[in-house]
């Protein structure tokens, strides 16, 4: 039995369709880690030291807007570029990365409200739940570094002129990961939010 060779186009869909199921099983991982400290956040609330009064940082809102627009700039981005509009993209992937450092920077600026507040993540005068609220803020920040590196990248890949309407695989991944940092965030800043 004789198999014929696969052409270049069928090596191309393959070898994309493969990074994307990657990609997909790393943020399936990322979930079922998220959803572990989740669960952890859920079983300590019974505790008798938590924190009931909490109030979010404002700083926390900001960077949760941040989060969405960085979403919306990074899928223009692809749009572009799938039209070639290669200064549209430049535009967008920029405007994608400003945004991502204003999250990092909001989250930070709402750690120091917390503090302010005189609620500590750590040591003798720490709470249970701003433990919590850190733990999860710092692992998010932390997947969202990998975003930020893999923007650079695609940014670099872009000036080198690697991408265009028919071989966008590094944006396509990139928005992918973003769109799913985005949901993770959201529901995250939401559970923090409705479950003191």
């Amino acid at each position: 039995m004789t198999t014929t060779p696969m052409t270049k186009e069928e090596h191309k869909a393959r070898t994309d369709r493969s990074y994307k199921l990657l990609l997909l099983f790393a943020m399936g991982s990322m979930t079922m880690m998220f959803a572990g400290i989740v669960s952890a956040f859920v079983v300590s609330k019974s505790r008798e030291d938590w924190m009931k009064d909490f109030q979010m940082p404002s700083a926390f809102y900001f960077s949760t807007l941040a989060i969405l627009l960085c979403s919306v700039t990074f899928h223009l981005a692809k749009r572009a570029i799938q039209k070639d509009n290669r200064k549209g993209t430049t535009t967008f992937l920029l405007l994608t990365l400003g945004l991502g450092i204003g999250f990092v920077l909001l989250q930070f600026t709402g750690f120091n409200q917390i503090v302010e507040q005189g609620y500590y993540f750590t040591g003798p005068e720490s709470n249970i739940a701003t433990t919590f609220l850190y733990v999860i803020a710092v692992v998010h920040l932390a997947h969202l570094a990998g975003g930020l590196i893999s923007l650079l990248i695609i940014i670099y890949n872009h000036f080198k002129q690697k991408y265009n309407s028919s071989q966008l695989l590094g944006i396509e991944l990139g928005v992918m990961y973003w769109h799913f940092l985005d949901f993770l965030w959201i529901c995250l800043f939401f559970f923090l939010y409705f479950f003191k």
